[in-house]
């Protein structure tokens, strides 16, 4: 870890247990949740490829995944200056910078930022909430984060489309109520839906959370992967996500 980092008032670092690398968070503003977590454990990657992360915030889905084996290289854009800036830090406290970039500027603006066509892959946890859903947090930067105030499932969509290679995959977190209108715009910018895992909380409720894999140009053809159950009891998680945990897979 490099020490020279320094932190600012109300932050903390924080032991994201994989490859000894850390995270420079700020619980007043917005903390990575276990959606990061399990969006970096579906993706799959190849060797010596070129990944974007859209919406990157403090920089977790990048340090997670570089710590798999491979040289990967990763692209991380974020448009809130304060975030960002940790990310950066963040990714000099672990000496990553050789491998990760962080880009200070709005996803709907991807690829005319970075090119057309130029990435193995894209990872995005986008804004889950749009105008209809829910109360606004009254914080800003986590107002941002948890509803399209700055940009849309559209924009997230079109700007992967357009960034990605031919054949090769956007990894997405979201929520299960949006699935339809998911498909939709997937279908409207030739990103074909390849797999998909539904999170549960608990085993009798409905999933709060869906992992997928859509493919520029790919083939008709989905895969739903065996659910993933968070808790066996309030605040007791199950094996099967202790062992994701312990595994990384």
């Amino acid at each position: 870890m490099n020490a020279s980092v320094e932190l600012k008032t109300g932050e903390r670092i924080d032991d994201l247990q994989r490859n000894g690398y850390y995270i420079i968070q700020n619980p007043e503003k917005f903390c990575f949740g276990m959606d990061a977590v399990l969006l970096s454990h579906f993706v799959r990657l190849g060797k010596k490829q070129t990944i974007l992360d859209m919406g990157t915030g403090t920089g977790v889905l990048p340090i997670l995944l570089a710590a798999r084996p491979g040289d990967n290289r990763f692209e991380a854009l974020e448009i809130q200056e304060e975030s960002a800036d940790m990310a950066r830090r963040s990714v000099k406290l672990n000496s990553l910078e050789h491998r990760i970039r962080i880009t200070d500027g709005s996803l709907t603006e991807a690829s005319s930022l970075f090119g057309k066509h130029v990435f193995d892959a894209v990872v995005t946890n986008p804004p889950y909430m749009n105008d209809r859903h829910g109360l606004k947090n009254p914080d800003m930067p986590k107002a941002i984060a948890r509803h399209e105030i700055l940009c849309t499932l559209e924009d997230v969509i079109r700007e992967s489309s357009l960034v990605l290679k031919p054949k090769k995959s956007l990894f997405m977190v979201h929520r299960p109520f949006r699935l339809a209108e998911i498909f939709r715009i997937l279908s409207k910018y030739r990103l074909e839906p390849k797999r998909m895992r539904f999170v549960y909380p608990y085993l009798d409720r409905e999933p709060n959370m869906v992992l997928l894999e859509a493919v520029l140009d790919g083939n008709p053809m989905i895969k739903t992967e065996p659910p993933l159950i968070v808790y066996e009891s309030p605040g007791k998680y199950t094996k099967q996500l202790l062992d994701l945990y312990h595994t990384g897979e």
